[in-house]
C-alpha cells in the first residue's frame, strides 16, 4: 500500500480543523470583542502541546484506532471506557454544532425566515437526517460528498479572505476590541475552551500513523503544522470579519462570513459565500457523522457499547449506530434551541469541548504513567505534563454549568458501565 506523506498528512490534519468553527465562531467571539486574538494564540499553543503528545502515544502505538488503544495499557479498563466513550458521545453531540452552522448559512439562500428558531430547527432536522441517509450508502460515498463539498466549499470564502483586507477598518476593529463589562485578561481565559473547538481534530495525524511514510517523524510534523495553518487561517479570519463589519450585527447574524462578502462585493457574492460555506459544513457534517458511526462500533467490538452499535451493513455502514446518533442529536436539537443561531453554536460547542478535552486529559496521563512494555522517560512525562496543564486551563476557564454537566456525563457514563457492562474477564 502507498503510504501518504508528511505534505499531505500535514492538510488531512488541518482540513479536519477547519470546519464549523470557521464559518460561524467569528459571529460568537463578536460578542465578547477583538480581544479574543489572544484566546486563539493561546488556544493555538495548547493544541500543539496536545497534538505533540498525541503524536509521541502514535509513535508506540501506530495501529490505534481508539482512545482505548493507548490509554487501557497505561491507566486500565476504566480510563479506556470513559475516553473512549467520551470522545464518542462528544463527537455525535458536536455534530449538531455542524448543523446549525451549516444551516445558519443555508438558509440565506432559501425564501425562508432567517431569524426564526423554529425554521433553523427544521432545517437542522432536515440535514442530521439527510446526512444520515448518506452514511448508510457506505464509507465509499461518504468520502466522494466531502471531497466534493472540501474543493468547491473553501474556494469563495478564500476569496472573501484575500480581498477583504482591502476593507478592512481599524476603526471598527478597535470599537469592539472589548465589548463586555470584565477585563481583558478574564475574557481572554473565558473563551479559551469555545475557540478550541476549533482544533479538536487535532488528533487525526495519530490516528491515521499507519498510513504515513516514516511515521516516527512524520506525524509529530504534520500534527504541529496542521495544527499551526488551521489556527493562523482561524486567527486572521477572525480579525478581518471584527474590522469589516460592526459587532452588533455580527453577533445577530448566522452567516457571519457572507455577510463580510456582502459587505465588501455586494449581494451576488454574499449567495456564493453562503453556498460555499453551506456546503462545506455539510460535508463535515456527513465526514464526522461516519466517524461517530465508526468509533460506536469500535467501541462495541472493545465492549464498550451494546453490541448492536458494531452490526454494519454488506457495505460497511453502521446502521443501527447512525440511527442511534441521528436520534440522539435529534433530541439534543431541541434541548439546546436558542433564539440566534450564534447562541445555540456556543453552548453546543462548550459543553462538547470539555467533554472532548476530558479525553485528550487521559491521552496526557497515559503518556506519563506508560506500561511496563513502554516506559515513559523524562521527555514522555515532561510532554505529558505539559498536556495536562493545557487540558486543565481549557477546564477550569470554563463556566462552572458547562463543568458540572460535563462532569455528570461522564460519572453517569462510567456508573452505567460498572452496572450495565461486561465483566473484567470479557475486556
Amino acid at each position: 500500500m502507498k503510504k501518504i506523506g508528511p505534505v499531505l498528512a500535514t492538510f488531512i490534519v488541518a482540513n479536519n480543523m477547519i470546519g464549523s468553527g470557521f464559518f460561524l465562531l467569528p459571529a460568537s467571539l463578536a460578542t465578547q470583542g477583538g480581544v479574543t486574538a489572544f484566546s486563539w494564540l493561546i488556544g493555538m499553543v495548547i493544541a500543539i502541546v496536545i497534538g505533540a503528545a498525541f503524536a509521541r502515544l502514535a509513535r508506540d502505538y501506530p495501529d490505534l484506532t481508539s482512545p482505548d488503544d493507548y490509554v487501557r495499557p497505561a491507566l486500565g479498563r476504566d480510563m479506556g471506557f470513559l475516553a473512549t466513550t467520551l470522545y464518542w458521545v462528544a463527537a455525535w453531540a458536536g455534530n449538531n454544532a455542524i448543523a446549525v452552522a451549516a444551516f445558519g448559512y443555508l438558509v440565506m439562500l432559501l425564501p425562508i425566515p432567517a431569524d426564526d428558531a423554529g425554521v433553523h430547527l427544521v432545517g437542522q432536522l432536515v440535514l442530521v437526517w439527510a446526512m444520515f441517509a448518506i452514511n448508510l450508502l457506505g464509507p465509499r460515498p461518504v468520502a466522494r460528498f466531502q471531497s466534493f463539498c472540501v474543493v468547491f466549499g473553501l474556494l469563495p470564502v478564500a476569496m472573501v479572505l484575500t480581498a477583504g483586507w482591502g476593507s478592512f477598518d481599524g476603526d471598527i476593529h478597535a470599537a469592539a476590541w472589548n465589548v463586555t463589562d470584565t477585563g481583558d485578561f478574564a475574557v481572554v481565559l473565558a473563551n479559551l475552551a469555545p475557540v478550541f473547538w476549533a482544533f479538536i481534530g487535532l488528533e487525526t495525524g495519530a490516528m491515521v500513523a499507519g498510513l504515513v511514510e516514516d511515521p516516527d517523524r512524520n506525524v509529530a510534523r504534520a500534527t504541529i503544522c496542521g495544527v499551526l495553518i488551521a489556527g493562523v487561517v482561524y486567527l486572521l479570519s477572525s480579525v478581518l470579519v471584527m474590522g469589516i463589519v460592526p459587532h452588533q450585527e455580527l453577533a445577530a447574524s448566522g452567516a457571519p462570513f457572507a455577510l463580510v462578502a456582502i459587505t465588501i462585493l455586494g449581494p451576488w457574492a454574499g449567495a456564493l459565500v453562503a453556498a460555499a460555506a453551506a456546503l462545506k459544513a455539510t460535508g463535515t457534517l456527513g465526514g464526522w457523522m461516519q466517524v461517530t458511526g465508526e468509533a460506536g462500533a469500535r467501541a462495541a467490538q472493545r465492549g464498550y457499547l451494546p453490541r448492536w452499535f458494531g452490526v454494519t451493513l454488506a457495505n460497511g455502514a453502521a446502521h443501527w449506530g447512525l440511527l442511534f446518533v441521528a436520534l440522539a442529536m435529534t433530541a439534543i436539537a431541541f434541548i439546546t434551541l436558542e433564539p440566534t443561531v450564534a447562541g445555540q453554536f456556543g453552548t453546543l460547542i462548550g459543553w462538547v469541548t470539555l467533554l472532548i478535552v476530558l479525553a485528550y486529559f487521559a491521552a496526557g496521563l497515559a503518556l506519563i504513567v506508560g506500561t511496563p512494555e513502554r516506559p515513559s522517560g523524562l521527555r514522555e512525562k515532561i510532554l505529558g505534563a505539559c498536556a495536562l496543564l493545557g487540558c486543565g486551563l481549557l477546564i477550569f476557564t470554563s463556566p462552572w454549568s458547562m463543568i458540572a454537566g460535563a462532569l455528570a456525563v461522564t460519572a453517569v457514563s462510567w456508573i452505567a458501565f460498572r452496572v450495565f457492562g461486561p465483566s473484567p474477564r470479557t475486556l
